[in-house]
């Protein structure tokens, strides 16, 4: 029997979902119950005095604070805010850590977290993290409006609206970005492999609650189960189950498990879906202390499913979804794309007793078999690369692009077009002939005037083609080749 915790303890897998006005990333640490790490951390949190420094030194050190806060109270110019002192001295303390992860959350940040577990809600749907000092995607949620804008896991977000982020903690960059459905936001973007950044105009949206999908395919004449996990919320486990046993009643012969551009979310829901697959002679998940204590937790599976699976990870597969990625590819299964996220750390969202939180990196968790994927990522067993222009970017476009100049934009837009099925004759960024008439046909075929000169208008089109095509999944090689390896 599965046993749920209070709502006051949370642990955080993933890192902050731009949604509708702030974070979701909250999960609670659940088990079996003979395997549940809940209960000590539970006991360790209701010990403990929260705000006490312990020992004589510490003492001071608040007393220091508190004298701090007087001056400034008593002394400073300008008419203060006891509230934001406060704040500020808790996020203050927070940066101090260096740890991306650790974070304060004031009331209204917690009313929103709580309601975006439960319900459906509105932005631009991406999880982001700082990495490096910068807020950068660790993955767009699946039919957002960031999705379909084209934003990629690991893009750099420099700024918001022409507002500069630099300087700012997470939290502040998030509330620039958050907003309500019907209203636009620009983000000027900075990605990998592209020498310029650029801007992307995002209108934000309700974003989508359901968060499994599957699909049945033959495979080498085999009935072939398909099950994407967009993000591991309240429903998920709930949601896949009921489509894994739909799928097996169904005659399946073979499933793959597809959490790319996954950031996270639940553990205990990530618990769930592994207590389906993970036999009970091996743990599904390890969880280390700040002493090194490590603590293993097994599901109450007798033996593993007669079927072969696979699953399917990319840079965007983050946090939970490595949890399920790694103990499936320790337990023996094929892991098909390329190297996940990296974050192998669980944080708490512990009470301040006035509805905000401080959700802290408190444990690490590890694999089944003891490894650590924090910063590295879970290396497929079988490594594969989407075609090119999947990893194309945004034209920006001041004059048009003409016959015989010379830009890494260009090389850009003839990705796409090759992408797109027309003969660019080139891809290194000079504007030849064959360039200027695959683009003439391009533009005759999108009812637009046939100039071969790439323009605004053209390049904007070009990109929603692109998008449009992506989403269509049709070259989509690392779903086939985890198809083709399954009954090898």
């Amino acid at each position: 029997m599965k046993q749920r915790l209070p709502q006051i303890l949370l642990a955080v897998l993933g890192a902050v979902v731009l949604l509708a006005g702030g974070v979701y990333a909250g999960i609670q640490i659940a088990g079996p119950d003979n395997s549940n790490p809940s209960q000590e951390i539970i006991e360790a949190i209701e010990s403990s005095e929260t705000g006490a420094i312990k020992g004589s030194s510490g003492d001071g050190q608040m007393q220091k604070i508190s004298q701090a806060f007087g001056i400034i109270q008593q002394n400073y110019l300008e008419e203060v805010d006891d509230k934001q002192l406060v704040e500020g001295a808790i996020e203050g303390m927070l940066s101090t850590l260096d740890d991306p992860h650790s974070s304060y959350m004031d009331i209204e940040m917690m009313e929103q977290f709580d309601e975006q577990i439960e319900s459906s809600f509105e932005g631009i749907g991406a999880e982001v993290s700082m990495v490096n000092d910068i807020v950068t995607i660790i993955a767009p949620i699946k039919d957002s409006p960031a999705e379909k804008a084209g934003i990629r896991p690991n893009d750099q977000v420099l700024s918001v609206d022409g507002e500069d982020l630099q300087g700012l903690n997470l939290n502040e960059a998030v509330a620039k970005i958050r907003g309500e459905k019907g209203t636009e936001v620009v983000l000027e973007i900075k990605r990998s492999g592209v020498e310029d950044s650029f801007e992307v105009t995002i209108t934000r949206d309700e974003i989508p609650v359901e968060t499994v999908y599957s699909n049945m395919e033959t495979v080498d004449g085999k009935k072939t189960g398909i099950i994407e996990i967009t993000n591991f919320s309240e429903n998920t486990a709930d949601e896949f189950t009921e489509q894994l046993e739909a799928l097996e009643a169904d005659g399946m012969e073979g499933l793959v498990i597809d959490v790319r551009a996954n950031p996270g979310g639940l553990l205990n829901v990530a618990e769930e879906i592994l207590s389906l697959f993970v036999p009970s002679d091996i743990p599904y998940i390890q969880i280390e202390d700040q002493n090194g204590e490590k603590q293993p937790y097994y599901s109450n599976l007798e033996e593993k499913k007669d079927y072969p699976i696979s699953v399917v990870i990319d840079e965007g597969s983050a946090s939970a979804s490595e949890i399920l990625a790694v103990a499936m590819k320790e337990l023996g299964y094929d892991v098909v794309g390329r190297t996940s996220y990296g974050k192998g750390t669980v944080q708490q969202a512990v009470p301040l007793g006035d509805g905000s939180s401080i959700k802290l990196t408190t444990f690490k968790w590890l694999s089944p078999n003891g490894n650590w994927i924090n910063e590295e990522g879970v290396e497929p067993t079988i490594e594969v690369s989407q075609p090119d222009y999947f990893y194309t970017s945004p034209v920006q476009v001041e004059e048009p692009f003409t016959l015989d100049q010379t830009d890494t934009a260009i090389s850009n837009v003839q990705q796409m077009l090759k992408g797109l099925g027309y003969e660019p004759g080139r891809t290194d960024g000079y504007f030849s002939v064959e360039t200027e008439e695959a683009v003439s046909q391009f533009q005759s075929e999108h009812e637009l005037e046939p100039t071969g000169e790439v323009d605004k208008e053209t390049a904007g089109v070009l990109e929603a083609a692109i998008v449009e095509k992506i989403r269509e999944g049709n070259d989509d090689r690392q779903l086939e080749k985890a198809m083709e390896e399954l009954y090898q």
